[in-house]
């Protein structure tokens, strides 16, 4: 092939970064032609649209949010910002295609899942509302605008890669106990929970769908004609939805037909247009970092779940994949972050290899180039999608439990409360926005448990980790191992990593807090430290007196 020349070895120097991991995937595709490896598998059909539709609707959700509550221009926001959003997908997404092919090849597995990359959630609305619509609104300048998120996330990215020589000694030092437990809990109450709210907006669209999901994916009940269990409950869902649109009987105000797709290209490549923004970005780090923290954290995590399932990954790699894809979206125009998702072992037990890698790449790729995403999103109903969420919700929780010591349980589920705080966090938030008040406005017993709720939900992956590795420790009587994590917490919370008092969840410097009740906080762990370190003194002392 190709006179015997690498494929790589075609591409100038220099070229894009792209192409180069296009490269690197069109070479692992030749060398695995003649390995037992399959790169492509029908449960790769299930894989790719889970992952499809979660990077498919963070997009649809920015550029919503963008252009209707702060105005945006449709230009900047359609054809700047998100094909150089989708780029990070397009990019990370191949890389990870090839370590799966990688792997395959050096373990001489046959059942390697591809590790999902895809855009942030949590930083989507961030960017959205902390850096992208603050700004606009304050300087009216759609341009500028754009160029200060550019540079905030091209600043993400360079952060991740620093900070990503530090994942492997992470997972190491972390009991599976806080490395699971963490993600388990943003699964189930973020992942699944919140979709599973949708359910209830066409109630036999989605209960059809989630039966569907849960005969073929959970309960391994093999459908007719062998049609993969995901696309069945898509399928099955939004035939229901439009059948039952078109007789009048869905809930009221629940029928929207789709719009047709508008295609305009829309090609993004690196640039440096950021660098008028960066001035304005250094001011959004306190914001930003913690965010791109959480997803270095959270990358640290999947790749011991993915290790658990079976595919040891290198956790340098995925982490530098995912800096490495950040940095690209902002120097392409992009204003999210890629991460790698949770739900490998959903993507696994589906039957996934890399192609849905391979797919969602392409798919999002080019979709950010001719601008087709919104149209399909308009035209799955969410009640039908959601069932594919809940069961990657389920399966996550379901592994973290089974990949764990059971010593440890206790362990997990302490991390779960964290993340239930952001839950409550984010309802509380939607409650009052929908009320057109403001946290100020709450009093007495109410405004108490608000603060706490916030205080306990901000840096909640930091949390979870440090509370779930802190226990596991404790319940294996290592006293000073579990007195360093505490310490740790006592630091995170000086600077802010964990237990912001900030609504918008910043960091700072630890002279600089904002609230005293940081420094009660840090002071509570260093006791609680103190604590363990004299039992374990008391304990040496009494074996050796």
């Amino acid at each position: 092939m190709c006179s015997g020349k690498r494929v790589e070895s075609l591409i100038p120097q220099g070229k894009h970064a792209i192409l180069q991991a296009i490269a690197m995937l069109f070479n692992a595709v030749e060398d695995t032609m003649q390995n037992r490896y399959r790169i492509f598998a029908i449960g790769d059909i299930n894989a790719f649209f889970g992952l499809m539709l979660d990077n498919m609707s963070s997009l649809v959700i920015m550029a919503t949010i963008l252009t209707t509550a702060f105005q945006m221009p449709h230009d900047i926001v359609l054809y700047k910002m998100v094909p150089g959003s989708a780029m990070g997908v397009l990019f990370g997404d191949l890389l990870y295609t090839w370590m799966a092919v990688r792997l395959a090849k050096r373990t001489g597995s046959t059942g390697v899942t591809a590790m999902p990359l895809g855009l942030d959630t949590p930083s989507t609305f961030g960017m959205a509302f902390g850096v992208i619509g603050p700004t606009y609104l304050a300087t009216k300048d759609a341009l500028f605008t754009w160029q200060a998120a550019m540079a905030t996330i091209v600043l993400m990215g360079v952060f991740k890669i620093a900070v990503s020589f530090c994942g492997p000694a992470l997972r190491r030092a972390i009991p599976r106990a806080g490395l699971l437990g963490s993600i388990a809990a943003v699964a189930l109450l973020l992942i699944a929970y919140l979709p599973a709210l949708r359910l209830f907006s066409s109630p036999v669209v989605g209960f059809l769908s989630l039966g569907v999901v849960l005969a073929a994916l959970v309960a391994k009940i093999k459908l007719p004609f062998r049609l993969p269990g995901a696309l069945a409950g898509i399928m099955c869902g939004t035939v229901a939805y439009y059948l039952l649109g078109s007789l009048g009987w869905l809930p009221a105000n629940n029928h929207l037909a789709p719009h047709l797709p508008e295609l305009r290209f829309a090609l993004p490549l690196p640039t440096l247009e950021f660098v008028p923004g960066l001035a304005k970005a250094l001011t959004f780090l306190p914001l930003a970092l913690p965010f791109a923290l959480a997803t270095v954290v959270g990358g640290v995590d999947v790749t011991e779940s993915a290790a658990a399932a079976g595919d040891d990954y290198n956790t340098r790699d995925i982490l530098l994949v995912e800096g490495f894809a950040t940095l690209l979206a902002g120097m392409c125009g992009g204003v999210l972050q890629s991460c790698p998702y949770i739900g490998h072992p959903a993507y696994k037990d589906m039957g996934g290899r890399a192609g849905y890698t391979l797919a969602t790449a392409l798919f999002i790729g080019i979709g950010g180039i001719l601008g087709y995403l919104s149209f399909f999103v308009d035209l799955l109903p969410e009640a039908a999608v959601a069932p594919i969420l809940i069961f990657i919700g389920i399966e996550i929780t379901a592994q973290a439990f089974e990949a764990t010591p059971k010593a440890h349980y206790k362990a997990i589920a302490l991390a779960f409360l964290p993340v239930i705080a952001c839950l409550v966090q984010i309802e509380f938030g939607l409650l009052l926005g929908a009320l057109a008040k403001s946290p100020a406005d709450l009093t007495g017993d109410v405004a108490a448990t608000y603060k706490a709720t916030l205080l306990l939900g901000n840096g909640f992956i930091v949390t979870s980790l440090l509370w779930g590795g802190a226990f596991a420790a404790l319940l294996d009587h290592r006293l000073i191992r579990s007195a360093i994590f505490l310490l740790i917490s006592a630091i995170a919370t000086l600077c802010g990593a964990i237990h912001s008092p900030l609504p918008s969840g910043a960091m700072f410097l630890p002279w600089q807090a904002p609230e005293p009740i940081v420094l009660h906080l840090s002071a509570a762990y260093g006791a609680m430290a103190l604590l363990f370190l004299a039992l374990s003194l008391r304990r040496d002392f009494s074996k050796n007196p």
